[in-house]
């Protein structure tokens, strides 16, 4: 959600700032600032702006020198977007400076008893809670100062802080939201994504829960917040700054869609092995003994996630005959679920760092629970958390909607039910079809992103709804479910999905000519079900869209989508629906990459 990046060194700072919050953007946020100092400098300089980081740009004065700085896109959680409540925020004396990501849950009470002490605060926000505690501290270094404030707080933070006193070094925090360092030649970098780190250095240091970190420009140290010193090894990040780059779309949405055949071509690459007719993932670090004892998969996820973990729990079903379902990660971790020892469960995030999914994480951990992470960042804070699992190689994903990260996770899916299923009862010959069916994936998605100029027609007409349904029974219900939220996240019309097989359960009485229906219809064994729906729905006058392998005599459109495998087609039916809800939302002039309200990484509740 919110971004952080810093940097320590000799090169002038606001520049390197500014350019790195226009790389975090895409994380969702409503205001920005910046705050620099240098050793040749008395104290430390601020700027901050309501809206994007281009009205902080055009705010920062030409004579705004430093080495030193802190920067920070915010995502209004406490206080309404505003100059004042934007971040960094700064002591009375002027002396300490903070950024911070997350939320601390004890700020109403400590903010009380600070005022009690005669603190005036000027913001509304949890933030300066921190910054008057490490500014009140009376410790003599500014890593102790911080690890005392620290420890009184309680929630998420991921924290950078800067002191006059201590002009020559960054120290930075974690707690529940993502910091990670970059290490340069005689410069430092730290910031809550990658993305803002990959221009300038591929070498990074990612903090753990509970760690803290002391930047200075030629060395780095890491420690715990208890103050014992930890051993941070830097590790290679695979992607380039020019993975970050629209190549030539006029959206990072567009372009994220149509990079899926070479995405899923990742995702399968070195992984299958036709000799025994299954697949290799090795990160699982899972033997046959252990997945033999598999009584149940349990798949936890939020959103996107959370579908792609509704169509992997069909397939492991089908394929693996273990019972499996998805749930909300965020519901989840309150409802005290029972922890079976014989359960498998799994965590699904793009990011690896989605909050809700992280803390049931943990507390499965904490109750002795198998877990397996399914996640596209390496080295993620899931993928550190779990016991193995497979990353999904979909490569960097910029746009705030998810497309091609939702496409490789329901592919990896595929190779863990594969996996599953040969272990156990899948035949030799079922290996052998759903691999030849997964090899046909790459080109068939591209084959259905050469019907986009057709999609985009469709999509001007249905640009005109004020509401859509989505439909699908089965395997098609979770495609149903993306696509409706696709739809709502980036058209901001309100959309539905529900099973066809409840429609005459109450949705029904929701049909009418302005109310369209966007049915998914694979010629499977439920066929001839899905097309009654539709003879319901067109007998009460409802316009239909459908998705499906042939024309549907009663859609008014049908998008004709490639046939693979049963198992594996709700992997290709959710590419059109993806293209739809683009069209959608430029035909009415959204901002499609970065929708209101939306953040990429969600690291708070």
């Amino acid at each position: 959600m919110c971004g952080i990046v810093g940097y320590i060194g000799k090169r002038d700072v606001a520049p390197l700032l500014l350019e790195g919050l226009q790389r975090l953007e895409y994380r969702g946020y409503d205001s920005a600032g910046i705050v620099v100092t240098s050793p040749k400098t008395a104290g430390l300089k601020m700027v901050k702006a309501k809206g994007r980081v281009r009205d902080l740009e055009a705010k920062v004065p030409a004579r705004f020198k430093g080495t030193t700085g802190i920067a920070h896109t915010r995502w209004a959680t406490h206080g309404a977007p505003s100059d004042v409540n934007a971040h960094p925020h700064m002591s009375a004396d002027n002396k300490v400076a903070v950024v911070h990501n997350g939320i601390i849950d004890n700020a109403s009470d400590l903010r009380k008893k600070l005022e009690a002490d005669g603190v005036e605060f000027l913001s509304e926000t949890d933030t300066e809670v921190l910054t008057h505690l490490i500014a009140r501290s009376q410790a003599t270094t500014l890593e102790e100062k911080v690890r005392q404030a620290v420890r009184i707080v309680e929630g998420t933070y991921g924290i950078a802080v800067m002191h006059a006193d201590f002009n020559d070094r960054i120290v930075v925090a974690r707690n529940g939201s993502p910091v990670v360092l970059g290490i340069g030649e005689k410069e430092m970098f730290v910031a809550s994504d990658i993305a803002a780190l990959v221009a300038h250095t591929r070498q990074i240091v990612t903090l753990d829960d509970g760690e803290m970190a002391t930047l200075k420009a030629d060395d780095f140290r890491t420690y715990t917040t208890e103050g014992t010193r930890t051993t941070a090894e830097p590790t290679t990040v695979e992607w380039e700054a020019a993975s970050y780059d629209m190549g030539g779309h006029d959206t990072y949405m567009h372009k994220e869609i149509h990079e899926q055949a070479d995405a899923v071509d990742r995702v399968l690459r070195g992984r299958i092995d036709d000799r025994f007719s299954t697949v290799h993932l090795g990160g699982l670090n899972l033997d046959a003994r252990e997945a033999r004892q598999i009584r149940r998969v349990k798949i936890l996820g939020c959103g996107t996630s959370y579908h792609a973990g509704m169509i992997g729990a069909q397939m492991i079903e089908e394929l693996a005959r273990i019972p499996a379902d998805a749930e909300p990660a965020s519901e989840f971790r309150y409802r005290n679920a029972v922890v079976d020892p014989d359960t498998l469960y799994i965590a699904v995030s793009q990011s690896g760092e989605t909050y809700d999914v992280l803390a049931a994480v943990q507390e499965l951990k904490r109750k002795g629970a198998r877990v397996l992470g399914v996640v596209n960042v390496v080295g993620s804070a899931i993928a550190r958390e779990a016991d193995g699992g497979i990353y999904v190689h979909a490569g960097p994903e910029v746009c705030v909607v998810s497309t091609k990260c939702f496409t490789n996770t329901t592919v990896a899916f595929a190779l863990l039910a594969l996996h599953l299923g040969r272990t156990r009862d899948l035949s030799v010959r079922d290996g052998k079809r759903i691999i030849a069916g997964l090899r046909r994936l790459p080109a068939q998605i591209s084959e259905m992103l050469e019907q986009e100029e057709e999609i985009k027609k469709l999509a001007e007409q249905y640009a005109e709804a004020r509401s859509m349904l989505f439909i699908g029974r089965v395997r098609g219900y979770p495609v149903a479910r993306e696509a409706s939220l696709k739809l709502k996240e980036v058209s901001y019309i309100h959309a539905e999905a529900y099973p066809a097989s409840e429609l005459k359960h109450g949705p029904l009485a929701l049909i009418e000519p302005a109310l369209p229906t966007v049915a998914i219809v694979p010629d499977d064994d439920l066929l001839e079900k899905n097309r009654a729906a539709l003879e319901e729905i067109k007998a009460r006058s409802g316009k239909i869209l459908a998705v499906a392998h042939q024309e549907q005599e009663k859609a008014d459109q049908t998008i004709v989508v490639p046939k693979n495998e049963d198992e594996l087609d709700p992997i290709l039916m959710g590419i059109p629906l993806q293209l739809l809800a683009y069209h959608t939302a430029l035909a009415l002039g959204r901002d499609i990459d970065k929708p209101r309200n939306l953040a990429k990484s969600v690291t708070v509740e």
